[in-house]
């Protein structure tokens, strides 16, 4: 589990939570000019995509999306954090007793359609690939960090539960709002650190930088859009939702 990959300098192209919209996915991998190769993506100038997890659930074609994920890291064509709901894929896969709702049910109802030997073989590599991603990395000589849910400036350059599970969920207090949502604390309008901080997992209408971090998750499978950003340009590319796909009761 490599953290620190401060020599990868990029270019990149940083791509918000995905869940299951695989053709926003690919609508938005054509836009910022990457192209079909051997079943995966592959950019002519060697940019190179950076998922910032939450791959399936929720949207229409969730084992496809998180297979086109790991397809292009294999073959070098991308980087990954882990979110949340691959933390409670990896769960379910690996025989925990973890609660199907949340769009974990879209995942699971594709999964049992798998035959049996379709199933073995997309447990192993999903669970072999989450299991040895780290919970964020440092990019481009410590210019530029990526975690799911974000991460504190104290916390660059180690690891324990606490920052694995901050990187997952964020600044949660324990509280949960009437929805039944954890209540979560802006940890970006404190961070004053160089590196730049790019993350998703909590919705926004509009991607906009704050104290030197930026959330680019922009609720595709709700109807919004899927969004990238490229780096080191600071440029902000989106495709929209093709439907709602989910609905958060």
């Amino acid at each position: 589990m490599r953290f620190n990959l401060s020599q990868e300098k990029g270019p990149f192209d940083i791509i918000g939570d995905v869940h299951g919209c695989l053709e926003e996915l690919q609508e938005l991998l054509a836009l910022l000019g990457y192209r079909q190769k051997q079943g995966s993506f592959h950019h002519p100038e060697g940019r190179k995509a950076v998922y910032l997890g939450d791959l399936g659930d929720r949207g229409p074609h969730c084992l496809d999306s998180i297979k086109t994920a790991m397809k292009m890291v294999q073959q070098g064509d991308a980087l990954y954090v882990p979110g949340n709901h691959c933390k409670k894929l990896n769960g379910y896969l690996t025989g925990r007793n973890v609660q199907i709702k949340y769009g974990l049910e879209k995942t699971v109802e594709e999964f049992l359609q798998l035959n049996a030997t379709e199933k073995a073989a997309f447990t192993e590599e999903f669970t072999s690939f989450y299991q040895s991603a780290a919970p964020y990395l440092i990019l481009d000589q410590g210019n530029l960090v990526v975690a799911h849910a974000g991460i504190k400036e104290h916390m660059i350059g180690k690891i324990n539960k606490r920052i694995e599970s901050f990187c997952l969920y964020g600044d949660t207090t324990g509280e949960v709002t009437p929805d039944g949502l954890p209540v979560r604390l802006d940890w970006a309008e404190h961070y004053r650190g160089k590196a730049l901080i790019v993350y998703g997992h909590t919705p926004v209408e509009k991607p906009q930088f704050k104290n030197n971090t930026i959330d680019i998750d922009t609720g595709c499978a709700m109807g919004g859009h899927l969004t990238a950003l490229r780096y080191p340009e600071r440029e902000i590319l989106q495709v929209a939702a093709k439907a709602v796909y989910y609905v958060r009761h």
